[in-house]
């Protein structure tokens, strides 16, 4: 079964489509990864008082830490954050803030972090009742764009551009890199929405979201 992040619930509660609207008109960009993870943690909790909302939270043996767990009467969602940046500088709000966003050129360790932490999530929801999202923010058009060109490339099975779809096993290098390799337990189509478009080259940010929903030993 092919997951979808259209309707998906954080804790079972709020849509994470409406955290994103609600936050874009505040926020439509951030200094930070762990800036955007303060703030999606804020809107949630003015959309819902009931989720609670924990940062940096160990997992298992401990040597391992979500960025976001979020829980709630009736579920909870364990959320990784991605904030890929090129170099925008700007003003917003009120009073006017400064903003220098670096450029982050490695899109290749993007997309393989990305699914690293996709397959994270799938291990950190096999808790009943747990579903898991992956969030990625970005003002990079090549990270939502088509490849102009078939040409292989290192992280070719790791690509993110609109429409593709993440399964079964992802190869770094066709498989020269067996440390890179991941195995997806579930199907998941990939769709970009809006999130804001500000003044100037490099302004127009744009997010995914990958919902994953395991089905539970019983």
């Amino acid at each position: 079964m092919e997951n979808s992040s259209r309707s998906a619930l954080v804790a079972g509660r709020v849509s994470v489509e409406t955290i994103m609207q609600e936050l874009s008109r505040d926020r439509p960009v951030f200094h930070s990864e762990a800036d955007f993870q303060h703030a999606f943690a804020r809107s949630l909790w003015e959309l819902d008082p009931l989720v609670q909302s924990r940062l940096e939270v160990r997992q298992g043996n401990g040597r391992e830490y979500l960025d976001l767990l979020c829980n709630s009467p009736v579920g909870r969602t364990a959320i990784e954050f991605k904030y890929f940046s090129r170099r925008w500088s700007g003003t917003h709000g009120d009073p006017a803030e400064e903003y220098n966003l670096k450029e982050h050129a490695a899109t290749d360790l993007l997309r393989r972090d990305f699914v690293f932490d996709l397959a994270r999530v799938e291990r950190f929801t096999t808790h009943p009742d747990t579903t898991g999202l992956v969030i990625l923010l970005t003002n990079d058009p090549s990270i939502w764009s088509t490849p102009r060109t078939n040409r292989s490339t290192r992280d070719s099975d790791f690509r993110l551009h609109e429409g593709r779809t993440l399964k079964g096993e992802l190869l770094w290098g066709g498989g020269d890199y067996p440390a890179n390799t991941r195995d997806l337990v579930g199907k998941y189509y990939l769709g970009w929405n809006d999130y804001s478009t500000l003044p100037g080259t490099n302004g127009q940010f744009r997010y995914l979201v990958v919902a994953v929903y395991l089905p539970k030993r019983a």
